[in-house]
């Protein structure tokens, strides 16, 4: 069993289907309403516990029903909750979220106490971070946060994975960049920290490269249904998607990075990881939900490896 950190945002999704995503100023009647935990922190932290690691997950919840919810659920997945903060001056994330007929979605996000983990939060926590096999983070908390543990670990010789959504308005730091292990970011990400457009596999290629001169030592830039593209500075590869039929791709991202960390701090190769993390996240998208569709190890490798009748 592996120790992981993963320090981010916590958050109560609430979701409404629709036959399509509502254009500005319109009202469209939806169907079904079904509300879960979510935020990305805590979706990848459920994604890398139920690959059967030791997972801490380092957050800040409101001192309300939607807190205490977070924590409870997140014990039953075996998650060490004892850095889950209480902010009695914020309340908990919350995120609005619709989807339409194609799986297709749009989420507004009201961060709340998310917003106000800090530095010395951390520093609460810093044996768990220091003792990590890797630590993953996102940027639904402040970014000033995110560089400090980042450091933290990185002086411990810790791996750290940075997925780097939502996507950064201002360019991120050359002290961040510079401890990363690996970052994670999707085409809108990869567009935003590069500065090139993505919009097919040479593109992603060239923002892959300028992403990897900023210092990270590894570069995955996810595409979907086309796969991820893996740069390590000497080589691409470009590991291809499972093809299977979409119901709900909300949390499909943080499937694969939870998935992902869990299998590199196995001390797997970063290719091997996101094979099976891919297969995680394909999984994941046939499932209604965030948390409640990341899948097990057991069912990841049935998936991957079926058994002949």
């Amino acid at each position: 069993m592996k120790n992981i950190v993963v320090i981010g945002s916590s958050n109560t999704d609430m979701v409404v289907k629709t036959s399509h995503l509502p254009a500005g100023g319109e009202t469209v009647l939806g169907g079904d309403f079904f509300m879960n935990a979510g935020g990305k922190g805590a979706n990848q932290a459920v994604a890398a516990a139920r690959y059967g690691n030791r997972v801490v997950f380092i957050a800040k919840t409101g001192d309300d029903l939607f807190g205490r919810q977070v924590r409870e659920s997140m014990k039953q997945d075996g998650i060490i909750t004892d850095y889950v903060f209480v902010d009695e001056e914020h309340p908990s994330g919350v995120a609005l979220i619709t989807i339409d007929s194609n799986a297709e979605n749009c989420i507004v996000v009201a961060s709340g106490a998310n917003m106000h983990l800090t530095p010395s939060d951390i520093d609460v926590a810093i044996d768990e971070v220091r003792g990590a096999n890797i630590v993953l983070m996102q940027l639904e908390t402040p970014v000033e946060t995110v560089t400090y543990a980042a450091k933290i670990a990185a002086e411990a010789g810790v791996r750290v994975v940075l997925n780097p959504a939502p996507a950064p308005v201002e360019p991120l730091s050359e002290e961040l960049m510079k401890n990363l292990f690996l970052i994670t970011p999707n085409r809108s990400e990869a567009s935003r920290i590069s500065g090139i457009t993505v919009k097919d596999i040479e593109s992603a290629q060239r923002a892959a490269k300028v992403i990897y001169d900023m210092g990270p030592r590894n570069v995955i830039v996810t595409l979907g249904s086309d796969g991820a593209l893996v740069y390590d500075g000497a080589m691409f590869m470009l590991v291809e998607a499972r093809k299977v039929e979409a119901v709900d791709t909300t949390a499909a991202g943080d499937t694969f990075n939870g998935a992902l960390v869990s299998i590199l701090a196995e001390g797997r190769s970063v290719i091997d990881a996101v094979r099976e993390a891919n297969a995680a996240a394909a999984i994941s998208v046939t499932r209604m939900g965030a948390q409640p569709a990341a899948p097990t190890r057991e069912e990841v490798r049935a998936f991957m490896y079926p058994k002949k009748r």
